[in-house]
This record gives C-alpha cells, sequence and structure tokens, in this order.
C-alpha cells in the first residue's frame, strides 16, 4: 500500500495489499552483532553526533508543529499545515498554512533546526526547502523519480536523502551554508532482486542515515529489501556495501534504530509483522531476525512507523486497520522486543508518529479522519495517556513538532 495508501495524483496510486502470512512468537530477539571497529581513514565515514539528553521537565511557552498533508486528495490541505503545541499538557493550536509546496506528505528538519525539508510526492517527484525564520521557500529540486514518500538529514546537516516509491529508488542533495538544497549527486535505482510477491516493482519507502553516521540504509518495500549503501561525504555519492532481505511478501516499509546503535527495529507493511534486527557498524550489515506479532490480530492491518524511546526502553508501532498504537518493551540492550499491548490511535489510519523533542509527547497523523492525535508518554512506564480531542487536520499524513 505504501505511503500514500488511497491517495492518487498524477496519473499513478498505491495498491492496497492484505497480509497473509501469520506473525511468530510474542517475543523474538537476536544474538549479539560483532564489536564495532572504527577505521578513520576509510573514506565516506562520518561520526554521527551522539543524541542530546532528553529535558528533564518540559519546556515552557508554545512549540512550532509542522504537518504534512496531500494537497491533490480531495479533501485534502493546501500546503505545510503551520501550529503550536503547549509541552505540558499537548494541546494543538492552527496558526495557518504554507502555501506553495505541493503534496507534501514527508517532512524533516535540519539538525540546526534553521531549515525544513518536504517531498513534492507527485509522479515527477521533488524536494522543498523552506526557511524557517520568515517561511520563505528556498527552492525545489527534483528527485529523479516518482512519488518521494519519505526524506531525512544525514548528521553532518550536508546531505538530504530522499525515497522515491513509485520508481523505486533514492537520492541524494547536497545542502548548502543557507540549508538550500543544490542539484542532485546521486540516484540509484533498486533493480534487484525481484520485486516480491504481489509487488510490480521496487518501491523504496525510506532512507536513513545509521547512528554511526557511516553508512545510509534504504528500505524498499517492493523487493523486500534493506540495502546498506556509503555515502561519500565529500562527493555525495553513493556504493552499495550489503543488503538485506526479509521473508517473501514481507513488504518492509521503515526502520528505527535503538539508541545503542547495534539494533533495529522494521515494520512490514505487508504481511502484519515486525522484526528485531541486528546492526554491525563496521560493515554496515543489517541482520533482519525472525517475524513477529504486531498485537492486532487476525483483522486487516498495516504497521506503519516504529519509535524508540531515548533511553531504549520502549518501542511503539502505529497501525493503520487495526488503528492502534502497539507498545514494545525493549529487552536485552536492544536485541528483544516484547509485546505488552495497544492503544487506540484515537484517529483513522495513524500514518506517522513522533516525539516531541524531550520525549514526553507522542503525535500521530491519522491520514482518514484527517486528525493529529497527541499522547502523554510516561517515561518510567512506557503507558500512553490521550492528551485531549485530537486536532484536525485535512488528510494529516505527517506531524512534525519541533
Amino acid at each position: 500500500m505504501g505511503s500514500g495508501a488511497e491517495a492518487a495524483n498524477g496519473g499513478w496510486s498505491r495498491r492496497r495489499f492484505v497480509g497473509a502470512l501469520a506473525g511468530a512468537a510474542a517475543v523474538v530477539g537476536l544474538p549479539a552483532p560483532a564489536a564495532p571497529r572504527t577505521d578513520p581513514g576509510e573514506p565516506g565515514t562520518a561520526t554521527a553526533p551522539r543524541p542530546r539528553p532528553r529535558a528533564a521537565t518540559p519546556p515552557s511557552g508554545p512549540r512550532p508543529l509542522y504537518l504534512g498533508t496531500y494537497t491533490s486528495a480531495e479533501g485534502g490541505g493546501t500546503g505545510i499545515g503551520l501550529a503550536t503545541y503547549a509541552p505540558a499538557t499537548g494541546r494543538v493550536t492552527g496558526t495557518g498554512t504554507l502555501t506553495g509546496v505541493a503534496d507534501p506528505s514527508y517532512l524533516a528538519v535540519h539538525p540546526d533546526r534553521r531549515t525544513l525539508y518536504a517531498v513534492d510526492e507527485r509522479e515527477d517527484g521533488a524536494v522543498t526547502a523552506v526557511r524557517l525564520s520568515d517561511r520563505r521557500i528556498l527552492g525545489a529540486r527534483s528527485t529523479g523519480g516518482g512519488a518521494p514518500c519519505h526524506l531525512s538529514v544525514h548528521p553532518t546537516g550536508r546531505w538530504l536523502l530522499s525515497a522515491n516509491y513509485q520508481t523505486g529508488s533514492v537520492a541524494v542533495h547536497p545542502i548548502d551554508a543557507s540549508g538550500a538544497l543544490g542539484e542532485r549527486t546521486a540516484l540509484v535505482t533498486h533493480s534487484t532482486p525481484r520485486p516480491g510477491p504481489g509487488q510490480q516493482g521496487p518501491h523504496a519507502h525510506q532512507f536513513i542515515t545509521s547512528p554511526d553516521g557511516g553508512h545510509v540504509l534504504a528500505v524498499d518495500l517492493g523487493t523486500d529489501t534493506v540495502y546498506t549503501y556509503r555515502l561519500d561525504t565529500a562527493k555525495g555519492t553513493l556504493a552499495e556495501v550489503a543488503r538485506a532481505s526479509t521473508r517473501p511478501g514481507a513488504g518492509p516499509r521503515h526502520l528505527t534504530f535503538h539508541p545503542g546503535g547495534r539494533y533495529a527495529y522494521l515494520a512490514n507493511e505487508v504481511d502484519n509483522t515486525v522484526a528485531v534486527c541486528g546492526y554491525d557498524p563496521a560493515s554496515g550489515r543489517l541482520t533482519i531476525g525472525r517475524a513477529q506479532p504486531t498485537g492486532t490480530g487476525s483483522g486487516t492491518n498495516y504497521p506503519a512507523q516504529f519509535l524508540v524511546t531515548a533511553n531504549g526502553r520502549y518501542a511503539y508501532l502505529a497501525n493503520r486497520g487495526h488503528n492502534s498504537l502497539t507498545r514494545y518493551a525493549v529487552e536485552a540492550d536492544g536485541a528483544r522486543l516484547r509485546l505488552l499491548d495497544t492503544v487506540p490511535a484515537a484517529g483513522d489510519f495513524p500514518r506517522q508518529i513522533a516525539f516531541s523533542p524531550d520525549g514526553r509527547l507522542l503525535f500521530a497523523a491519522n491520514q482518514r479522519s484527517g486528525t493529529v492525535s497527541v499522547f502523554h508518554v510516561d517515561t518510567d512506564t512506557g503507558e500512553l495517556r490521550l492528551a485531549g480531542e485530537p486536532f484536525a487536520s485535512p488528510v494529516a499524513v505527517c506531524a512534525l513538532p519541533l
């Protein structure tokens, strides 16, 4: 089904898949990967900054919230939604719309918090940069593919990574000192392996940097594969170094790393499962573990995205169809997930989830109900508590709290 689900524009549309494979045991883990090695002289190696510690108390005053949507969908928005949220209560207040960006379905922010980036999820895909101080659009650049559905900023702040769903390719763009984007420096299409069961071709769904900063990983739903590349941080080029395959028909969608950097958690959209993955920072190799259940039962469900708390103790999964958030306990230093419970998402089709910077709030963008639900996160138990009525936002597909 991909990230657009039932949205269609420019002559393309996302297919709906029904998972046919059952999950495995409720607790699945992996042995520890080999100890990481360092090679400071290796080309393209970059060290990611350590995660900032979460604040002990919520910051005071309203904080900015940016909302992604489909401008071409019926009932969709007219651009990037602008809002604020109260860190203590989670209350969201709309403040307007930034127009001029077509189908901004996924958003990311530069590490310095000065520039916002959005995909233009259309057949002729692009990525757009927006300066946050005055909300000026700094320009758009072609991604070289169709329907870009995900983007992220490399920890150096010098490169933008994007994934083209329709054409199954990933792209790299340079970021200059102003936050604006330069011409594309890399474009790689996933031509092998052959598409998985029910797929017509590759469908790149995510492109992220590993915690060590030395590798970038692309999750492809169509080929049931996670590709690892080494990014040359001087030239912006990509070299494939490893690939990991899920079981046929899993349809991997999103990968999220544990803070320790040795394990990651994979959401499989098509067969409604998740998997714990081991990661070796030296080689960039990912080892995908056995599939395990999402806690959503036998009904139709499409896992969307994982989040892991900064302390590494809990993980959350957004479930479209079951319309819930699954809570897992993270055990064995990240090597094991133990399913705890599911909580209603308070909306229809939770497409994307995100923490506030202090980790005390969780935002869920509900595509079909056109709402954003906000939950208080208990940092000790991991329990979620709904923070009032969901905020109305047209075809809400992404929420980015800053």
